[in-house]
C-alpha cells in the first residue's frame, strides 16, 4: 500500500508509510515553549507530570484545554501538532488511510477531519478499526475485538455473515486503560523492591519513571518465562508472572461479563500479550502487529475516497477463500502487499533483555549488531570474528536481522532478539 496508514489507538499510535513503522503513544510534553510527543513524552510523565498532557486523543473537543498546556487552546490543537510530527517523522506522505477506534464520536471524526484539512497531508479513507482487523479472520456470528487505550479498556462487538464484517457498538471498560492497568503493575512491582532491597522506586520522580522505563521489557520476558529481574538505581527485585495477574483480574471479569454466551470469538490487540494472565481468562485470538496494514491495503479499493467526502467505513467484507468457523487469518489475505518483518528493540540473554545501541551493540567474539539501511539492524563481523549461527545458519557479515531471529556463538551463548513495544 503506497498510501500511509494511521492507527488511532492512543496508547500506541502507529503510522505506516513504506518501510517504516512509526510508533508514538499519545503523550504530549511541554519543553522550551515546544511540544514533545510520543516516547519523548512519555520518558518525562513522573518527572514533569504538570507538563505532560495524555488526554488529548481521548477527549479530543475544542472546549478549553484544562488543565492548561503551554499555547494550546485545547485538545484538538495538541492532537493538531501530534498529527504534525507524526508526518514530518514518516517522510511526509501525501495521503492518509485513517483507523478510528469505535469510542470516537461522529462529532469527534468531524473535528479530526477538519483537522487534518490545516495538515499538509490528505485523508483518503477513514475506516472502523476493529471491522478493518475482524475482516481479516475467517468467522461466522457474533464476535468482539478488545482493545486497550490509555484510559479506557474498549470492546467493540461486530458480526460476521454472509461473507461480511459489520460494528454494532462500542462498550468502554473505565478503570481498564493501559495507565490504570500500569499503575497496578507498578504498584506490584515496587512491593517486591520493598519486600528484597527494602527500597521503595516510588519515594523519588527519577526512581519512579525508571521503574516505569523497566515495564515494557520485563512484561515482554514474562511471556517466556514466570519470573524476570528489574533494575532500578542499582536495586535488583525478581519480578514473578504470578505477582503481576491480579493486575488486569478487573479486566477479565468486564470482558467475561459482557461476552456473556460462551463460543464467542474474540480478538485481542497485541498489548494484551503483555498483560500476565489476561489470555488465560479471556481465551482469545491474539492480533499481530501487521494485521492492520495488511487488511488496508487488501481494502485499499474500497476504503480510498479522493473524490467525495470522507464515510465512515464501519463495514467490510471478509477476506476469505473459503469460509469456514475456524478464527484463523483468512487465505485471501495472502494477496494484501506483505508489512515488512518487525525490527528488534532489544536483545534477551539469560533471562535479561538489554535494549540495542544506536552505535552499535556487541554480541560477542567479534560479532556485533549496528544499524543499516531504512533504520533496520544487521551483523557486522570484525577482522578474526569467530563462528556464529543466526536461526540455525552460519552467519554472514552485513546480514539483516529481524525480531524472533536467534544467535549462538562458538561457545555456547544464545541470544534472542525482542522487540519491546510501546
Amino acid at each position: 500500500m503506497t498510501i500511509a496508514c494511521l492507527d488511532i489507538n492512543d496508547s500506541n499510535l502507529q503510522l505506516w508509510h513504506g518501510d517504516k513503522r512509526l510508533q508514538s503513544p499519545g503523550y504530549a510534553l511541554l519543553e522550551d515553549g515546544q511540544y514533545r510527543f510520543g516516547n519523548t513524552a512519555r520518558a518525562a510523565a513522573r518527572l514533569r507530570p504538570r507538563e505532560v498532557s495524555t488526554r488529548h486523543w481521548w477527549q479530543l473537543s475544542t472546549d478549553p484545554l484544562q488543565p492548561a498546556l503551554g499555547p494550546a487552546r485545547h485538545s484538538a490543537d495538541l492532537v493538531h501538532a501530534h498529527l504534525r510530527a507524526l508526518h514530518s517523522e514518516a517522510g511526509n506522505p501525501a495521503e492518509l488511510v485513517l483507523a478510528a477506534p469505535g469510542s470516537m464520536r461522529k462529532e469527534q471524526l468531524a473535528l479530526l477531519l477538519g483537522i487534518i484539512q490545516q495538515c499538509p497531508f490528505d485523508a483518503v479513507g477513514l475506516v472502523n478499526r476493529s471491522v478493518a482487523l475482524a475482516s481479516l479472520y475467517a468467522t461466522d456470528g457474533p464476535l468482539f475485538h478488545l482493545e486497550i487505550q490509555l484510559h479506557q479498556a474498549l470492546l467493540s462487538e461486530l458480526r460476521a455473515e454472509h461473507g461480511k464484517v459489520t460494528f454494532l457498538r462500542a462498550t468502554a471498560l473505565p478503570g481498564s486503560g493501559l495507565l490504570q492497568l500500569q499503575e497496578r503493575v507498578v504498584e506490584a512491582a515496587a512491593s517486591a523492591f520493598i519486600r528484597q532491597t527494602r527500597f521503595d522506586p516510588r519515594r523519588r520522580a527519577e526512581t519512579e519513571q525508571q521503574l516505569y522505563d523497566a515495564l515494557p521489557a520485563a512484561l515482554q520476558l514474562l511471556q517466556q518465562s514466570n519470573e524476570t529481574s528489574l533494575t532500578v538505581n542499582g536495586y535488583h527485585a525478581r519480578i514473578a508472572r504470578s505477582d503481576l495477574r491480579a493486575a488486569s483480574e478487573s479486566l477479565a471479569g468486564s470482558v467475561s461479563s459482557t461476552l456473556g454466551q460462551p463460543g464467542t470469538t474474540l480478538l485481542l490487540d497485541p498489548l494484551a500479550a503483555l498483560l500476565p494472565g489476561l489470555q488465560e481468562r479471556v481465551a482469545g485470538t491474539l492480533l499481530q502487529a501487521a494485521d492492520l496494514p495488511r487488511a488496508l491495503a487488501a481494502h485499499e479499493d474500497l476504503l480510498v475516497q479522493r473524490t467525495e467526502a470522507l464515510v465512515f467505513v464501519a463495514s467490510l467484507p471478509q477476506l476469505l477463500g473459503e469460509r469456514s468457523g475456524d478464527t484463523a487469518p483468512a487465505a485471501a489475505v495472502t494477496t494484501a502487499v506483505p508489512a515488512p518483518p518487525p525490527q528488534p528493540t532489544h536483545l534477551l540473554r539469560d533471562s535479561r533483555a538489554r535494549p540495542l545501541q544506536t552505535g552499535g551493540t556487541s554480541l560477542g567474539d567479534g560479532w556485533s549488531l549496528v544499524r543499516g539501511q531504512n533504520d533496520s539492524w544487521q551483523l557486522h563481523a570484525a577482522s578474526g570474528a569467530g563462528a556464529l549461527e543466526h536461526n540455525g545458519q552460519p552467519g554472514a557479515d552485513s546480514a539483516p536481522v529481524a525480531s524472533g531471529d536467534r544467535l549462538r556463538l562458538a561457545d555456547g551463548t544464545e541470544t534472542l532478539l525482542i522487540t519491546v513495544s510501546a
